[in-house]
């Protein structure tokens, strides 16, 4: 119910894909689409194509990927996203090519032609990142593609943070890591088959998604309230909100389009 406070009716809690830049409050649902279908475009989703997701989110992925008439197997941890987003693809018509179960990523089988998962690797944790990258690359079939959406941090700053407990661990994100392009080149180069074919920053436009979030957070602060969330809650995801802004900004953060082809 928060999120839907403050999120686009696609309830995409990750990077859109403006149009242009600045960019108004309106603008928002499209330019989430934009990503997603950049995203499905870079794995060659089509028609017939079999497509893996690795963290469902609310369903928008799923959905946009069946209508390009793939098949459509997504896996999160949340029993609340996966009830949301099984009844937006059957809101959608579309639950004859899509299922969404509730899976630890790890204990996937199969061959996939697409596997995607947006802003997933964030959340896994700095030990699991070779074991998610070999989860992807045992999953993707030859001749596939693999296409994710992730959030850099700089190299030395990961390294010297990792072992620490920030503020964003403690109180908004817990157990999370933001990795390294060259944390992701040498795990990917070193420990499986993927290599990379294509990259794409989006940073400005994070930043630009996260301002109409701040500000579309601020404007329901009276609906947020009788929700529940009282003004402490309220002043720190406006801090966690601005302070994330300011991050891509100022190009400490980054977030990326990545995608890669099983080729050794």
């Amino acid at each position: 119910a928060m999120f839907a406070e403050f999120l686009d009716e696609t309830m995409t809690y990750s990077s859109a894909l403006f149009d242009a830049l600045p960019a108004d409050q309106s603008v928002l649902a499209d330019a989430q689409c934009r990503k997603i279908d950049r995203l499905l475009d870079s794995a060659g989703v089509g028609p017939e194509s079999r497509v893996l997701e690795i963290g469902t989110g609310w369903g928008e992925l799923c959905i946009r990927a069946a209508m390009r008439g793939a098949y459509v197997r997504s896996v999160t941890l949340s029993a609340e996203q996966q009830r949301l987003a099984l009844q937006r693809v059957s809101e959608a018509g579309l639950s004859d090519r899509v299922e969404i179960d509730l899976c630890d990523y790890r204990d996937l089988e199969g061959s996939y032609d697409a596997v995607v998962s947006v802003e997933m690797v964030e959340a896994v944790g700095y030990q699991f990142w070779p074991t998610y990258f070999q989860t992807l690359d045992r999953l993707v079939a030859p001749g596939g593609r693999v296409a994710i959406q992730a959030i850099t941090m700089p190299h030395d700053r990961m390294m010297a943070s990792r072992n620490t407990h920030t503020w964003i661990q403690k109180y908004i994100f817990p157990g999370g890591l933001l990795p390294s392009t060259e944390a992701i080149i040498g795990i990917t180069e070193s420990n499986t088959r993927l290599r990379t074919v294509d990259m794409l920053s989006l940073r400005p436009h994070y930043a630009e998604t996260l301002r109409i979030w701040r500000e579309r957070f601020v404007e329901r602060r009276d609906t947020l309230a009788e929700l529940g969330f009282d003004d402490v809650f309220h002043r720190m995801w406006e801090l966690y909100l601005a302070y994330s802004e300011a991050g891509f900004r100022s190009g400490y953060l980054d977030v990326y389009q990545w995608t890669f082809a099983p080729s050794g």
